[in-house]
């Protein structure tokens, strides 16, 4: 019995794998009589065959520790909270899904890769909670009882390599952190019964910029990038906003999960609006996403047209934006911002709010959608030309080991699909983006030089041209906006 104390690092974890396999041969040792069974530590029937792995839910359910209900089970993991039911058979069945699980292991493996595509395992009794408890304590709760002459078990195997999770009554302490947790997701409904509006009231005012007064921002001191190698554990006294370099999935010699195509009526609208202010701007990205072939496809750019920091107005262009995502049939894929001097890396307040928004985005669906965060540099003398950065990215969460460490930026590799013609919605954003910076104090004077030979506009013609449609019938069109942005500086 000396292998109950799961002393080698993640023993539990690996034994609990094959726990779907070992229960149907549980019937014969739970057939057995009790009597005199349960106080021996290897020589009754009970002991003998009962290790600490063979100790599954029904065995807890049938001496007393447990009781089948609704509700009584829960995962925290990366902020997301994950509920089930008990049954009295000892299965799990998630509440959101109707899902029905044999064991602790393979409900938490399945929530986890949720949130985490990489995530091999669950460690399922360190990780799953019965009314607050974690289900390895009354494990360890039973092998007191029934088999007192036993090692003692660890009580937990989260020091090995699992992040503890956050628990509801720790949030709060979690927000004074400034780690603010994630809203619930919505469990009353199916996830295809959730309108698209309000899986866009998933993400709140952005929360990857800066909301200082105006102009906070502009053509600020460089700022040189950091590798993330170079960042260790998480640091309050460290500027979040420093740049981060972005890390290519073959580098860790993993795949990117997922595929992603991009319109470039999308490159257009959003370089567009990142050249027209010197303050940081934000947008949403509208798409869809196919379970099939793993592909996003993102279609169309929603420019927010407020101030940082403006709350009220923030949330009625949110609305607006949500109608208009319900009303041409796409999701929220994702959103983008600029750093109108700088070059396009994320800074560590961008990383922490894409995790905030990949998890937010996730909702209470069953499988992994992504989330894809685009900055843009239009301004940054680094970039190779006239024509802006515009860089994707995604964020991995960081080694289960190391669960105070930032998240790690992936660049993420993407196909870019080129439009036969400006559609009128594109032509319409541009109007009024024109329209809402018009006066502004921080709008670009486009008739000044950028470079010696160069006007402002002359760079914002020169970054548009490669991403504009070869239909020419528009150029009008454009050339009209173009005046309007000389009147409007």
């Amino acid at each position: 019995m000396a292998g109950l104390a799961a002393a080698s690092p993640g023993g539990d974890e690996c034994l609990e794998e094959d726990e779907d396999e070992l229960e149907p041969g549980l019937d014969e040792a739970e057939a057995e009589p009790e009597a005199g069974s349960g106080t021996k530590a290897a020589g009754g029937v009970r002991g003998a065959v009962l290790t600490r792995r063979g100790i599954t839910l029904r065995v807890l359910l049938r001496d007393g520790l447990l009781e089948p209900a609704r509700g009584v089970l829960s995962i925290y993991y990366l902020g997301k909270k994950f509920v089930g039911d008990l049954g009295a058979d000892g299965t799990i069945t998630w509440q959101e899904t109707g899902q029905v699980f044999n064991s602790p292991s393979a409900w938490a493996t399945h929530c986890k890769r949720l949130v985490n595509p990489a995530k091999k395992s669950g460690c399922g009794w360190a990780s799953v909670r019965y009314k607050g408890q974690k289900l390895d304590q009354y494990k360890a709760a039973w092998l007191r009882k029934h088999q007192p002459n036993a090692p003692p078990a660890e009580e937990s195997l989260a020091s090995e390599g699992e992040e503890e999770e956050m628990p509801e009554d720790e949030e709060e302490e979690a927000t004074r952190e400034g780690r603010a947790p994630m809203p619930e997701p919505t469990a009353t409904k199916k996830p295809e019964e959730r309108s698209k509006k309000q899986q866009c009231k998933n993400l709140a005012e952005p929360a990857g910029m800066d909301h200082g007064p105006l102009g906070k921002r502009l053509e600020s001191k460089p700022r040189v990038p950091v590798r993330y190698c170079t960042l260790g554990t998480r640091d309050s006294a460290r500027n979040p906003q420093t740049l981060v370099e972005v890390t290519s999935f073959a580098a860790i010699n993993k795949f990117q999960p997922f595929n992603v195509a991009i319109s470039s009526n999308v490159l257009l609208l959003l370089d567009f609006h990142s050249h027209l202010t010197r303050s940081e701007v934000v947008g949403y990205l509208g798409g869809r996403w196919d379970t099939n072939t793993q592909l996003l496809t993102v279609l169309r750019a929603f420019p927010c047209r407020t101030r940082l920091g403006d709350a009220e107005a923030a949330g009625a262009v949110e609305e607006e934006i949500c109608q208009s995502l319900f009303l041409r049939g796409l999701s929220l894929v994702g959103w983008y911002h600029s750093h109108p001097f700088g070059p396009a890396l994320p800074s560590l307040h961008d990383i922490d709010a894409q995790m905030d928004y990949q998890l937010k985005l996730q909702g209470s669906g069953n499988g992994f959608q992504p989330c894809l965060a685009l900055i843009c540099g239009p301004y940054y003398h680094g970039n190779p030309g006239v024509e802006s950065k515009i860089a994707p990215f995604w964020v991995m969460p960081p080694p289960e080991q190391r669960p105070n460490d930032y998240g790690i930026p992936m660049d993420v590799e993407v196909a870019y699909i080129q439009d036969g013609f400006l559609t009128n919605d594109v032509l319409q954003e541009m109007t009024l983006l024109v329209e809402f910076y018009k006066g502004a104090p921080d709008l670009v004077k486009f008739q000044e030089l950028w470079s010696q030979d160069q006007t402002y506009l002359d760079k914002l013609k020169g970054s548009l041209a490669s991403r504009t449609p070869k239909d020419q019938s528009f150029t009008h069109i454009l050339e009209q906006i173009y005046s309007l942005l000389k009147l409007s500086s």
